[in-house]
């Protein structure tokens, strides 16, 4: 166990390995409960949504779904979300752990003069990760719901176990998968959360589920490529370097349009990469990237792959040193180790992650 957000969490039950491998070949169970969720409620719900993320949040239809930016005026990255349209007037939003005060904050201080309600539930609604190529399998048995025929970021309510939840076609591991949001499960009566979980873990019993860690999460979530708030991503960094443009949306006014536009029009003289290390080694958080003898960027998040059985990591170089398959050096404790830049995720997709062939 670890204390992180205000919150005591399991970094691993089984292990991080068996743990990482039960999700891409099977199914893993996750308490991400510390995550931070709020509804957007009101006439102008939509208006103050389109203004403070990055997508185009007239495009959501009831039941849908984005990924999205909130950026600074300066077009720094303040957080990325989740962003959910449940109805005509009403969103849900989930955002990370560490930033549910400041966004909430922020949303709130932009809301001014609108007419919306914005209800920070996080402490209210518990919320589990079912991640892998058998969570659709499970959730329709434990559900009886077809919810195989939920699109990609769509969602939808339900019950599991007489509890009422709210499933949405997301994770944060690569693989197919919904993260469920069991309402009326707050922090001091989990009564109807426990009884999710336990149901979960009892019937995912015959498709070799896993409870997971933080470990784990954090394993899977590099392996394809995702970036993790304070880590990969700050106010410091901007869409484009980080190559989260295609959630930018030029159409409509958001905080920090001006700013983004000119950083798109004369471009990023760095590039968040992918990298494959040569030998079983693990590149880490501040690592130095080299190339000819020139340090060229730095890791902001590397592990050791069960999959690739080597070091992979995501970072930041020099545009013009982020070509796919670039020869690269990362400094690990003194001495250099050969890489290679790749395009995440670092796994073969047609085997592994949410797009694979159907077997």
């Amino acid at each position: 166990m670890a204390e992180f957000a205000g919150f005591n969490l399991p970094l691993w039950f089984k292990g991080i390995i068996p743990e990482a491998l039960a999700v891409r070949n099977s199914v893993g169970l996750f308490d991400v409960s510390h995550m931070g969720r709020a509804l957007v409620r009101g006439p102008d719900a939509q208006k103050l949504l389109d203004k403070v993320t990055t997508n185009d949040v007239a495009l959501l239809t009831n039941g849908m779904g984005q990924y999205s930016l909130v950026c600074n005026a300066e077009g720094g990255i303040k957080d990325d979300l989740f962003l959910f349209k449940l109805h005509s007037d009403e969103y849900l939003i989930v955002y990370n752990a560490g930033n549910r005060s400041k966004d909430h904050a922020w949303i709130t201080v932009q809301a001014a003069g609108l007419n919306v309600e914005i209800l920070d539930v996080s402490d209210q609604v518990a919320m589990f990760a079912v991640q892998g190529p058998k969570a659709v399998s499970l959730l329709q048995k434990v559900s009886g719901s077809q919810l195989e025929s939920v699109p990609r970021f769509g969602c939808a309510e339900n019950q599991i176990a007489g509890a009422r939840v709210l499933a949405t076609r997301t994770g944060y591991t690569g693989e197919d998968g919904f993260e469920i949001l069991v309402w009326d499960a707050p922090l001091g009566d989990p009564r109807n959360a426990t009884t999710v979980w336990t149901k979960l873990l009892d019937v995912g019993n015959q498709f070799a589920i896993e409870p997971c860690g933080l470990g784990a999460r954090d394993l899977l979530r590099l392996e394809a490529g995702l970036c993790l708030y304070g880590t990969d991503m700050d106010e410091n960094t901007n869409p484009f370097e980080a190559r989260l443009g295609f959630v930018v949306k030029f159409q409509k006014e958001f905080i920090g349009k001006n700013k983004l536009e000119e950083i798109k029009a004369r471009g990023t003289p760095r590039v968040r990469i992918g990298l494959v290390t040569e030998k079983r080694v693990i590149p880490r958080h501040g690592f130095s990237i080299v190339r000819d003898g020139q340090e060229v960027g730095s890791v902001t998040s590397g592990t050791l792959s069960p999959l690739l059985n080597t070091g992979i990591a995501i970072g930041y170089v020099n545009r013009e040193d982020a070509k796919e398959g670039t020869k690269v050096d990362v400094q690990i404790r003194g001495r250099s180790e050969q890489a290679r830049v790749v395009k995440p995720p670092f796994y073969d997709p047609t085997n592994y992650g949410y797009s694979r062939r159907a077997s």
